[in-house]
């Protein structure tokens, strides 16, 4: 403590206001950037419960067909139980939406070769991951064609299926 015209002069230790705004300041701005970026990153992180399930489903289908040469519609002759449609798949952020066999032609007058059996599986983003918009939905067929959209309902294939 220094003496000074008889009274003491206290030295104060801490922070003054001014400097106190500068921190929260620096703060927000941090956490104004911080907080979509990691939003942004756990939503692309959910993608992969999609792929998953979609890869799982098709190779199941596969299975399937190669004991009854057919497709099948219905998720419980492909080992899911009795599930209705849609289902949810994994930790709930997507759903499958349908499985869609298409049945073989058979060769005939306009179309000699025939049609063989396909399949087209369908997942779709549900509860907190419909905030992801660009890759909202996404499928799989049977000739292992992977596709993805937006939620406009653009073609995102490459962003969806590779990142």
């Amino acid at each position: 403590m220094h003496m000074q015209n008889g009274r003491g002069i206290r030295r104060h230790e801490g922070f003054t206001l001014m400097e106190l705004i500068v921190a929260m300041v620096i703060v927000g701005v941090l956490a104004a950037i911080a907080i979509p970026s990691y939003s942004a990153y756990v939503l692309k992180s959910h993608r992969t419960e999609a792929k998953s399930a979609l890869l799982d489903a098709a190779s199941l289908e596969e299975r399937f067909f190669s004991t009854s040469n057919t497709y099948s519609a219905n998720p419980s002759d492909l080992g899911y139980g009795a599930v209705p449609f849609p289902f949810t798949v994994g930790n709930g952020y997507y759903q499958i939406t349908g499985f869609n066999p298409q049945l073989p032609v058979a060769p005939g007058p306009g179309n000699p070769s025939g049609t063989p059996a396909t399949f087209t599986i369908t997942a779709q983003a549900i509860n907190q991951q419909v905030n992801d918009t660009a890759c909202a939905t996404f499928s799989v067929n049977s000739a292992g064609v992977q596709t993805a959209q937006t939620s406009g309902g653009a073609d995102n294939t490459v962003n969806c299926w590779q990142n």
